[in-house]
């Protein structure tokens, strides 16, 4: 059994662009589940707090949550983020940190970084890409 993919509701179809949102891969441990890079957009993919990094930081951590709710599972079973960073805005460091201990408290995932000229968007500020989560299956 191969890749199959699944369209969250709540979070924008992402078919048309030639990606899936959530994808779960099977292994004989259990699934795999891959999450697209998610960003500040609402479901009309209007962008969410144009100009707040960490407005569009808590929203992109929503999607996820929804994204990995999808398939059963939550930001708890997230063990490693990475943040794709506008790097005009690499210096809002403590809007960013404010908004992963509004989501995590004093059980974050780790975390990385990562300073880039740009994204998909000119509006977007931050996009956030969770690591493989693995669910054993029941």
């Amino acid at each position: 059994m191969g890749r199959s993919v699944h369209v969250p509701t709540g979070v924008f179809d992402s078919r048309p662009f030639g990606f899936a949102q959530v994808a779960v891969v099977p292994t004989p441990f259990g699934d795999a589940i891959h999450v697209s890079g998610q960003v500040a957009w609402d479901t009309d993919r209007k962008i969410v707090a144009d100009g707040d990094i960490g407005r569009q930081l808590e929203k992109s951590l929503e999607n996820l949550a929804v994204a990995l709710a999808s398939v059963g599972a939550t930001l708890d079973d997230v063990g490693a983020l990475r943040l794709y960073i506008k790097q005009s805005h690499i210096h809002e460091r403590d809007a960013i940190s404010a908004a992963l201990v509004a989501t995590f408290g004093d059980n974050p995932p780790c975390a990385t970084w990562i300073g880039v000229p740009s994204l998909a968007n000119d509006a977007f500020l931050i996009e956030v890409e969770p690591a493989v989560v693995f669910l054993a299956r029941t």
